[in-house]
């Protein structure tokens, strides 16, 4: 079993989490002003990813260069993984690949705790990625408590590159906000994935 193979019903029970549905959790984040190479770089980029329209295309072309963007707005100080394996416990199916993976560390070698946000990519069924999600947020959330750096909050992100859903994970509550919010906002997005990762710096130039 794998990330993958979880069902939302199936992963309620088993790890018996608390669901909350309808919560707003970032409609406070704030506005943070991108920079001009990813206002160009989307600008280039999405209609050819909606033309093409394919779940790898919508990875490479739109959400990639966001998550670049964030690691330059954070000065750095975080580091960013794709398409890795996050095996934590096989033995509760927790492994697998994660799309992306986001941790509070400049360490680029290798994933290093705390893991901050995970990143499931969805071509258009953005409820269908919610298991495999939050799967990987509980591995996200067992690998940071076994390196002994917990966090209180694990994240955790479906997107189609266009639309973007928020998770959190607390303990054994996952809240999945209400809204949805959209590329053509991309300053809201940043404000919501610099405020998760704790660590803004001045916007400049790439």
């Amino acid at each position: 079993m794998a990330y993958s193979d979880f069902k939302l019903a199936q992963l309620k029970q088993q790890f018996q989490l608390i669901l909350e549905e309808g919560v707003d959790l970032y409609s406070s984040a704030p506005l943070v002003p991108v920079s001009a190479w990813l206002t160009e770089t989307l600008q280039e980029t999405l209609a050819l990813a909606l033309a093409i329209n394919t779940e790898k295309v919508r990875s490479e072309l739109l959400i990639a260069p966001i998550l670049v963007e964030l690691r330059k707005q954070t000065g750095r100080t975080i580091s960013l993984f794709s398409g890795v394996d996050f095996t934590v416990d096989a033995t509760q199916g927790l492994n697998g690949v994660c799309d992306y993976v986001i941790s509070r560390s400049p360490e680029q070698l290798f994933i290093s705790a705390p893991v901050l946000i995970i990143f499931e990519a969805k071509n258009e069924n953005i409820k269908g990625g919610f298991a495999q999600c939050i799967a990987a947020m509980l591995a996200a959330q067992q690998f940071n408590e076994r390196e002994g750096t917990s966090v209180v909050l694990v994240h955790g992100v479906v997107t189609t590159g266009t639309a973007w859903r928020l998770l959190q994970l607390e303990q054994k509550t996952v809240r999945i906000d209400d809204r949805e919010y959209y590329i053509d906002n991309v300053a809201k997005l940043m404000g919501i994935l610099t405020t998760i990762t704790g660590r803004v710096s001045p916007p400049t130039s790439l």
